[in-house]
């Protein structure tokens, strides 16, 4: 499941938990834009903010780049990654190869007898959301939501390439929160039912759609142009 958005030390102690921490908070306020796109992100200003030593940020920062977030370079301050047209038709063309799969892979699961808890609570807690009108809410709850049918499929290695990805799936989320979330919530109830009723293309349709059909509107609400393919040359 995704990052909870509190501070959660649980597992950790010691350094681990002081850099979860930093990582945690640091994390939430580059998804609610408290460091824009390309913001920098010094290791002395965030340990003074956060009243910690530059270790933890360091360890921090570290996590943020393989997750996404930032971008680093020798004997510089990390920044914080700017979403371009590139950057964003990569995401997606991920998303279309995995999770499409993993709901597939998901439905047989579950026609095998695996379990759907999982995928129950993430819709719930992701109606829930909506009804709150909470944008940071929603985009958590609606990533978790993604996340919770590659949980269901039971494979260890497809969890691990989601985890990867969800973060920045949050992120995208939040910052296109302008978007029609009532409808997405109504995608993945559909979604649901498809895996809870073990049909393996329906949920494996149906996933790919809800991906492909929110492309274009993203793009837009990012104020981006997609990256067409070049137009065959005539003879």
């Amino acid at each position: 499941m995704a990052e909870p958005t509190d501070i959660s030390t649980t597992g950790r102690t010691g350094a681990g938990a002081l850099a979860h921490r930093v990582y945690t908070t640091v994390r939430e306020q580059i998804i609610r834009g408290q460091y824009p796109d390309g913001a920098r992100l010094g290791e002395e200003r965030i340990s003074a903010e956060l009243e910690v030593s530059r270790i933890p940020v360091r360890e921090a920062l570290v996590r943020l780049e393989t997750d996404g977030f930032v971008i680093s370079a020798p004997r510089r301050s990390a920044v914080v990654r700017t979403w371009d047209a590139r950057s964003l038709d990569e995401l997606f063309d991920v998303r279309a190869v995995l999770e499409p799969g993993a709901a597939r892979y998901a439905a047989r699961a579950v026609a095998r007898g695996g379990s759907t808890v999982a995928l129950e609570r993430a819709l719930t807690a992701s109606r829930d959301s909506v009804r709150s009108g909470d944008a940071y809410l929603i985009a958590e709850r609606s990533a978790a939501f993604h996340e919770a049918i590659v949980t269901t499929t039971g494979s260890d290695l497809l969890m691990a390439q989601m985890r990867a990805i969800s973060g920045r799936i949050q992120w995208l989320f939040f910052r296109t929160s302008t978007l029609d979330v009532e409808t997405a919530f109504e995608d993945h109830s559909e979604l649901a039912a498809a895996i809870a009723s073990g049909d393996e293309r329906v949920a494996e349709a149906l996933t790919f759609a809800h991906i492909e059909l929110d492309r274009a509107p993203t793009f837009a609400a990012l104020g981006l142009r997609p990256n067409l393919a070049a137009e065959p040359s005539e003879d």
